[in-house]
C-alpha cells in the first residue's frame, strides 16, 4: 500500500530548500517514491535494471531512466503520477514498449512508469465485455478469452502492448466489422495529472472518453480498458509466401480485392514485401473470421502461385501466433494513406520496389526495408461512427494505410535510415496528391516520430482535444513532463 505521509506543501518546501533536490530532482523523486512504496522502484544499481531499461523491442528507443517504477494498483499509480508532477520531473509510460517513437515508452533520466503489474483480465459473459489491464500484451488477452470462445477487436501482432495500440487507434482483424480497437472501448479507467482516478465512458466524462480514442498519452495514464467481446473463435487463414517477381500480380489482385462494391467484412488481408531481401520475398496475411475455407472474397489471389501456403482452419489466436515477426536491431517506420485507384497503386508499387533509396538502404549495415499494404474498408469508419465516433477525423471511403518499415544495425546510420525512408514516403504522398487520391490521415501506430499525426485529425478535432486536455490536465503535465509520443499541436 501507499503511505501518503508527505504532503504536497512539504514537497514544494523541499524543492525550495534542498540544493540536492534542485541539482537532481529526478534522482531525488526516485529516492522519495521508493520510501513511500513498499516495492516497485527499480534503480540503476538493481540487478534487473538493465533488462528493464532495454525491454523495448528496438534499440533506437532504449534509454537510461533515473528509475523504473512499477506500481501495483491504481492508488499507487495515482501517487506516483501526482508526485512526479509536483516535483516537475520528466516521465514516460510503458505498456508493451513496441513504439519506435523515442520517449514514448522509455526515457533518459526522469522516471519510467512501467505498467507491467496492470495485468488482470476480467471477462463478463452477461455484458459481453472484458476489462483488461493496460500493462498486458495482446497475446495474454486473446489467450485468456479463448477458453470462452470469444475475442476482442485487438492488435494483430501479439507482442504489442494493449495501451499504446488502443490509445493510438489500433488496427484489428475485426476492424471492418466493428471499427478500430479504440472504437470498441466502452470504458477507460484513467489516472489524471492531479492523481484523480476517474472513469471515462459514454455517460461519465464523455469528452475524455472521445478524446482517448486516438489521443494517446495526452490526458492521463489509463489503467484499464473495458472492451466489447465478440463470438469469434474459429477462423481460416494464415500466410502465403511469394517471390518478389509475383508483386505486380499481387498489386493487381489487391486492387480487385479493394474495388468490390460490397466487400465481405469477415475477410482481411495484408500484403507485406521485402524489396531489399529477395530471400524473404512477399508475404500475404490472409484472415477469414469464420471457419470457411477459400471464401470468395480472396478469389483475386487464387491464380497467383505461392512458394508456400500455410493457410488452414485454426483459431484466430493460433493464426496470429503463426504470423512471422522479423528480428531487427534498430527500427523505424512511416505511414501514408490513400484511396483506391489502379494507376496510383501501380505508381506506389514502383516506388516501394524500384526507388533508388532502396539501394541506399541496402548499403547500410544490415539495412533493409519492408512495406505493409493494409486495406481499410469504408465499413470500418462507419462502424466507428456508430460507436460514438473517435478523434481521428476519418472519412468513410475505401482506403489503404501503407507502412514502410526500415531496419538497420548501427546507431551511426540512424539519420540516414530515417532520411532515405522519409524520402520514399514523401514520393508516395506526392503521387497520391497528384492523382487526387491522398487522404489527410496518418495512422499513429505506424507513424514516425516527426510525422504530424494529430495535426491531421482536422482542425475541429484538434480544438476539441485541446479543450479536453485543458479540462483534465490544466497544468499541462502530459504535454510538458510526459513529452514523448505524439503531443497536441502547440499552435
Amino acid at each position: 500500500m501507499v503511505r501518503l505521509t508527505v504532503s504536497r506543501a512539504l514537497v514544494g518546501l523541499l524543492l525550495l530548500l534542498s540544493p540536492t533536490v534542485e541539482a537532481s530532482q529526478d534522482h531525488a523523486v526516485c529516492d522519495h517514491i521508493k520510501t513511500q512504496l513498499n516495492n516497485g522502484t527499480v534503480q540503476p544499481t538493481s540487478d534487473v535494471y538493465e533488462a528493464l531499461s532495454t525491454e523495448n523491442w528496438s534499440q533506437t528507443v532504449w534509454a537510461k531512466p533515473s528509475c523504473i517504477i512499477q506500481p501495483s494498483n491504481a492508488e499507487e499509480l495515482s501517487y506516483v503520477v501526482s508526485t512526479v508532477a509536483d516535483w516537475k520531473v520528466n516521465f514516460a509510460i510503458r505498456s508493451g514498449g513496441h513504439s519506435v517513437v523515442p520517449g514514448a515508452a522509455n526515457i533518459n533520466r526522469g522516471v519510467l512508469i512501467d505498467l507491467v503489474h496492470f495485468n488482470s483480465v476480467e471477462y463478463d459473459a452477461e455484458k459481453k465485455v472484458v476489462t483488461v489491464g493496460s500493462g498486458l500484451r495482446w497475446k495474454e488477452v486473446y489467450t485468456a478469452l479463448d477458453q470462452y470462445n470469444v475475442t476482442v477487436a485487438g492488435g494483430r501482432v501479439l507482442d504489442v502492448g494493449v495501451g499504446g495500440l488502443t490509445l493510438g487507434g489500433g488496427l484489428s482483424y475485426l476492424t471492418d466489422l466493428y471499427g478500430l480497437v479504440c472504437d470498441n472501448v466502452v470504458n477507460y479507467e484513467i489516472v489524471t495529472s492531479t492523481g484523480a482516478i476517474v472513469n471515462a465512458n459514454a455517460e461519465s466524462n464523455p469528452d475524455l472518453f472521445w478524446a482517448l480514442k486516438g489521443g494517446l498519452n495526452n490526458f492521463g495514464v489509463v489503467t484499464k480498458f473495458t472492451l466489447k467481446t465478440y463470438d469469434i473463435h474459429a477462423a481460416w487463414g494464415g500466410v502465403r509466401v511469394y517471390s518478389l517477381d509475383a508483386l505486380p500480380a499481387l498489386f493487381e489482385a489487391m486492387y480487385q480485392y479493394q474495388s468490390v462494391d460490397n466487400k465481405d467484412p469477415y475477410a482481411n488481408i495484408m500484403l507485406q514485401a521485402f524489396p531489399t531481401n529477395a530471400t524473404i520475398g512477399a508475404i500475404l496475411n490472409i484472415v477469414y473470421l469464420k471457419p470457411e475455407e477459400e471464401p470468395e472474397a480472396f478469389a483475386p489471389f487464387r491464380n497467383i502461385t505461392p512458394l508456400a501456403d500455410l493457410t488452414k482452419l485454426q483459431t484466430l489466436t493460433e493464426l496470429m501466433l503463426a504470423a512471422p515477426v522479423p528480428e531487427l536491431t534498430r527500427v523505424n517506420w512511416f505511414s501514408s494513406s490513400f484511396t483506391t485507384d489502379k494507376e496510383l497503386f501501380d505508381k506506389v508499387g514502383d516506388i516501394v520496389t524500384k526507388a533508388p533509396e532502396l539501394d541506399s538502404l541496402k548499403n547500410l549495415t544490415a539495412g533493409s526495408l519492408a512495406f505493409g499494404w493494409q486495406p481499410i474498408s469504408s465499413s470500418a469508419v462507419l462502424a466507428g461512427q456508430a460507436s460514438g465516433g473517435n478523434a481521428l477525423g476519418l472519412k468513410p471511403v475505401n482506403q489503404t494505410w501503407l507502412v514502410l518499415d526500415v531496419g538497420w544495425w548501427s546507431p551511426e546510420d540512424d539519420s540516414l535510415a530515417h532520411d532515405y525512408t522519409q524520402s520514399m514516403i514523401n514520393k508516395i504522398d506526392d503521387a497520391s496528391k497528384a492523382s487526387g487520391n491522398y487522404i489527410d490521415y496518418i495512422f499513429m501506430n505506424d507513424a514516425a516520430a516527426d510525422q504530424p499525426v494529430i495535426e491531421h485529425y482536422g482542425k475541429e478535432n484538434v480544438a476539441k482535444l485541446k479543450e479536453t486536455a485543458e479540462k483534465y490536465d490544466p497544468s499541462q503535465v502530459f504535454q510538458t513532463l510526459a513529452s514523448g509520443g505524439f503531443k497536441l499541436p502547440k499552435s
